[in-house]
């Protein structure tokens, strides 16, 4: 029997990675410091920042750091928000008003579904990002309709447009599987489902017995859970060469 994912694995190559093939949040690059420079104040930039509870995690990873939050001027989680003691701008959703090179990094977690010219965003990512620069988050595949979304990805079309955008993909990773979050939204959001977010949801253990049965590596598995994920992480990076 083929394991499931053999097709996505050819495409996706070294993005797959072979460390590990938990369930991964975007929150994990924040802990991982990416983009956080050896020297100087760490210029983070969350794009789609909702209500700007990630400015706690970047804070409690770097309290020096420069933390800006970006969004539209309307949204149901920018509504939500309350907080005044940290920067926040708004925009129209594409044209990021900052000047060339102004961010180490820009985090950006469950965004994109709702974006409405993602590859012009995209442009716009890779032109604030300083040389080296570290463009981290997550996105939707098999995710039902949220919160204004207006478009679904898969591992694959993250990868070609984030290429088209001169940004090199560095690693694609799976977040909780799509059942799962179809299941939450039929049956009601919050309460028992929220617990598979942090944990390996169950589709995702499915695939990891599945798959250690047949003792396929790490890529393969990562490629599997890719194929059923509701929700995958992404990490990307503007060339060090580029001017």
């Amino acid at each position: 029997m083929r394991f499931p994912g053999r097709d996505l694995e050819a495409l996706l190559g070294d993005a797959l990675p072979s460390d590990h093939a938990r369930q991964t949040l975007a929150d994990q690059y924040i802990k991982r410091a990416i983009g956080r420079p050896s020297r100087g104040q760490w210029r983070v930039l969350d794009l789609g920042c909702g209500s700007g509870s990630s400015v706690d995690l970047f804070r409690a990873r770097d309290p020096d750091v420069e933390w800006i939050g970006l969004d539209v001027l309307d949204s149901p989680e920018v509504r939500t928000r309350v907080r005044t003691d940290a920067r926040f701008e708004s925009f129209d959703g594409t044209s990021i008003p900052f000047a060339d090179g102004s961010f180490d990094l820009v985090y950006c977690k469950q965004v994109l579904e709702h974006v409405r010219r993602p590859r012009a965003l995209l442009v716009e990512v890779h032109r604030v990002l300083a040389s080296g620069g570290w463009f981290a988050g997550s996105t939707s595949q098999l995710e039902p309709y949220h919160s204004m979304s207006v478009w679904n990805y898969t591992p694959f079309g993250i990868a070609t447009m984030l290429q088209d955008a001169a940004l090199g993909v560095i690693e694609l990773r799976p977040g909780i599987d799509g059942l799962t979050l179809v299941a939450r939204r039929l049956l009601g959001r919050g309460g028992w489902f929220d617990r598979w977010w942090e944990r390996e949801s169950p589709v995702n253990r499915m695939v990891e017995r599945y798959g250690r049965a047949l003792r396929v590596d790490v890529r393969a598995l990562n490629a599997a859970k890719l194929v059923c994920c509701g929700q995958f992480a992404f990490l990307a990076q503007r060339n060090e060469d580029e001017s």
